[in-house]
């Protein structure tokens, strides 16, 4: 099925809310059974349109990119170290990291001041790596994405709205990968 070029899956599930998801760069609409999908997207056309310009335009930036190839414990090794040095820098403790396998998210941090970091943030390059650390150590200062959270990443990313675009072209390339790796 398309609508206006941006192809789209339907999943019906014992959910009570629709919602859509464009997770792996392809629209799936999660629907309560006997929920008609037309009206989801006729509802949801411009923001549907607009994500899916927005996941091209990342795609297509990142088309020279490499993904990158890093052993396991070289991986775990090069966070340490980051967390380390970012914990210092904002003088904020992180309690412990753990990784594992994220469906939405290159890393999060809890309230108990641990970090899970996505094992696919291997394939990054080192200076997207340090940005997602520095980003969810912030969080131990500023919980919500406010102003002052804002001022606290650009304190040493005044990028960090391009480097959340290489994020974006990232997650989407690494996706293709892992459909494309038997």
């Amino acid at each position: 099925m398309a609508l206006e070029g941006v192809e789209y899956k339907v999943s019906y599930r014992k959910v009570k809310y629709p919602r859509l998801e464009f997770k792996t760069g392809e629209l799936l609409l999660i629907l309560p059974f006997g929920h008609d999908p037309e009206t989801l997207l006729e509802k949801h056309r411009d923001w549907i349109v607009k994500k899916k310009g927005l996941i091209n335009d990342c795609l297509r930036n990142s088309s020279g990119k490499e993904i990158v190839e890093r052993e396991d414990e070289e991986f775990k090794d090069l966070i340490y170290l980051i967390v380390e040095k970012t914990s210092s820098e904002l003088g904020a403790k992180v309690n412990n990291v753990y990784f594992r396998k994220m469906r939405t998210k290159w890393a999060s941090c809890s309230t108990k001041k641990n970090l899970t970091i996505n094992s696919s943030m291997k394939h990054l390059p080192e200076d997207l790596i340090e940005y997602v650390i520095f980003h969810e150590i912030a969080h131990l200062i500023e919980k919500r994405h406010n102003a002052n959270f804002w001022n606290i990443i650009l304190s040493r990313f005044d990028t960090y709205k391009d480097l959340e675009k290489d994020l974006f072209g990232y997650w989407f390339l690494i996706q293709q990968a892992k459909k494309s790796t038997p």
